[in-house]
């Protein structure tokens, strides 16, 4: 059995959205709730996220944007609402996925899964987005450069394309995106042709899935397309934005996975860099039943893989 962590505090169900909106904190009650349940949550190591600093966040963001973010309440987007501690738990958040990766670079740890909201992936250098104030996977990868792992490989899955992913990292060689995701669909990005700029080019690979696709599609492109890109990349370390919206019950796209197919996708991540530290950090996930399922097979494969 790996040492798998789970990073989670109640400082994220500070991050308070107006009633209806999908991403609440109802989310993470599900997913501590179906761990608990699950008979996993002693199995776990409890870890509690670190906060952010500025300059964490300036790895990523610009300083313009931090400091109109942090003193912003309301709504910055038609989606996106800002509450009066949202800030704070965003900084949380991003610093769950850092003190993930100290904790393995450490040797503490082979893997987490970090339990945060807001979610980070839409997230721009200069904007918030789709729920998202501040990229914590693109603020991970980053750090674990900053602290000595070289090459990091991001995977996405949420259902909705990584605009901010992709682009903070679209010109760098040392950074590779790999995504699947509804398309067309919000928020507009993520063609196949979309492969990165620069010295950037070829280290952004976009998998498409037309509504309706379901396990068999994602096999494919997890079975088939994943492995070799990873090998050929050989990353030190693997960041996953985990967005559980492309499961079939969710509310807010139309691609039917099951959570067999979710478990595959689980699977193919990590089995094919099994000395390599893996790191999964929330993103979607809308359908409170289905998420916490989700995340129960989520840890479940990250403590058997061995």
């Amino acid at each position: 059995m790996k040492n798998i962590a789970f990073v989670y505090d109640d400082i994220f169900l500070r991050h308070e959205t107006p009633p209806g909106h999908p991403e609440s904190k109802d989310r993470l009650v599900a997913i501590t709730d179906a761990l608990k349940k699950a008979d996993l949550w002693e199995r776990l190591i409890h870890l509690s996220p670190l906060k952010a600093t500025r300059e964490d966040i300036l790895m990523v963001h610009t300083a313009s944007y931090y400091e109109e973010v942090i003193k912003f309440t309301g709504y910055y987007d038609a989606d996106t609402y800002v509450s009066p501690h949202s800030a704070d738990a965003a900084l949380f958040a991003a610093g769950a996925v850092t003190n993930a990766i100290d904790k393995c670079k450490e040797g503490h740890l082979d893997g987490a899964f970090c339990a945060v909201r807001p979610p980070g992936h839409h997230a721009e250098a200069n904007r918030a987005m789709g729920f998202c104030i501040f990229n914590n996977v693109a603020i991970g990868a980053r750090h674990a450069q900053k602290i000595g792992y070289g090459k990091v490989f991001v995977v996405d899955f949420d259902v909705h394309h990584g605009n901010g992913t992709q682009h903070i990292f679209e010109e760098d060689d040392s950074v590779f995106y790999f995504s699947t995701h509804q398309y067309p669909h919000y928020p507009g990005t993520g063609s196949d042709s979309e492969r990165g700029k620069g010295k950037g080019k070829g280290f952004t690979y976009n998998v498409p899935m037309h509504h309706g696709s379901g396990d068999k599609d994602y096999f494919t492109a997890f079975r088939d397309f994943l492995p070799p890109l990873m090998n050929k990349f050989s990353p030190d370390i693997v960041l996953v934005s985990a967005g559980y919206d492309l499961h079939a019950k969710d509310p807010l796209a139309g691609i039917r996975v099951t959570s067999e197919g979710i478990r595959n996708i689980v699977r193919s991540i990590i089995r094919y860099r099994r000395d390599t530290p893996c790191i999964f950090c929330l993103e979607g996930g809308y359908d409170l039943t289905s998420l916490g399922e989700s995340v129960v097979i989520t840890v479940e494969e990250l403590l058997r893989n061995k």
